[in-house]
């Protein structure tokens, strides 16, 4: 390395060039300011910092937030190679720590959260209690942007469309039922096409919800649509709606029978013979192997529960 690149090298200041990804990722100082934890002008000062380092500008402020400049562009990919490369040296080195200790960023969507993730992390935390596990529910796309953009360690969703550039590992299959009153016109079948269901109002999740989103496709290759008459933010007030005649909705079907014993006593569930009913939760990571190691020992954990259900679904389905 020359005189001058040394010099360079001393010149730029890695947290600031954290500050600088959390900014193009966000595309707003105050946005990054909260969730860095530190005050907009404390960055606006080290962008600025930054830029004179640099001598070229690197932002287009406005009134909405910020835009990339085509310097801007360029640093923004070398920064985010060098942050990655600092998180896999991290990620290496803490091999060598005595015992494993750390904390694991996890967004995961609601199917994941209600029907397999406490009974995993409950044993994981029991296992190693020095990992501390920060856990925060969101719909399958915002666990891929999270991961994609570094606010999470490590996403759980389903990932019907795609994780773009992200690793993936299975985790857990699940598959969705409808879920009608005792009463309803279609309780007593033992299976139904979605389309069936299309004469009756739903009661259905958010709209960007993978859920719905399945649920909208089926209909339009119908020809017909969804009459969504409630939208509501989780499976319990879901079947609580339903459970009070005003629809029928779809949710995973371990998911209700786990709710069954506090709500939805008044409710059945029946089979949907449509193959997008059949689903595979995925765990999601920009790199595995460069994982921190509490992360990493996360992930093996949760890969290792999901092969000992699949044998133990496997051994069931011989049985019967």
């Amino acid at each position: 390395m020359s005189t001058s690149e040394r010099n360079f090298a001393r010149r730029i200041d890695l947290t600031s060039l954290q500050l600088f990804v959390a900014v193009c990722e966000l595309g707003s100082i105050g946005r990054a300011a909260e969730r860095e934890f530190i005050a907009a002008s404390a960055i606006s000062k080290r962008l600025s910092d930054l830029e004179a380092t640099l001598g070229t500008t690197l932002l287009y402020r406005h009134a909405r937030g910020v835009d990339l400049t085509p310097a801007g562009e360029s640093l923004l990919h070398h920064a985010r190679s060098v942050l990655y490369s600092l998180e896999k040296m991290q990620g290496e080195l803490s091999e060598y720590a005595d015992g494993v200790r750390g904390h694991v960023r996890v967004h995961a969507n609601i199917s994941a959260i209600v029907q397999f993730l406490p009974e995993d992390l409950g044993v994981f935390t029991r296992a190693h209690e020095a990992i501390k596990i920060d856990l925060e529910e969101h719909l399958s796309s915002e666990v891929i942007r999270a991961v994609q953009e570094g606010a999470a360690d490590l996403g759980v969703c389903h990932v019907a469309g795609g994780a773009g550039e992200l690793q993936s590992l299975s985790y857990r299959h699940d598959r969705l039922a409808l879920i009608v009153p005792t009463g309803h016109a279609l309780a007593s079948h033992g299976a139904v096409d979605f389309i069936d269901s299309l004469d009756f109002d739903h009661v259905g999740l958010h709209t960007n919800s993978s859920i719905y989103v399945a649920m909208h496709e089926a209909a339009l290759g119908a020809g017909r649509s969804v009459k969504l008459r409630i939208h509501v933010t989780g499976l319990d007030a879901m079947c609580r709606m339903i459970e009070n005649g005003l629809g029928i909705g779809v949710m995973p079907q371990r998911a209700f029978e786990l709710m069954q014993n506090g709500i939805g006593r008044g409710l059945v569930s029946v089979t949907l013979n449509d193959a997008w009913a059949a689903r595979e939760i995925r765990l999601v990571a920009r790199d595995f192997s460069t994982l921190p190691v509490a992360a990493r020992t996360l992930v093996n954990h949760l890969h290792a529960a999901a092969d000992s259900a699949d044998a133990t679904e496997q051994l069931a389905a011989r049985a019967a």
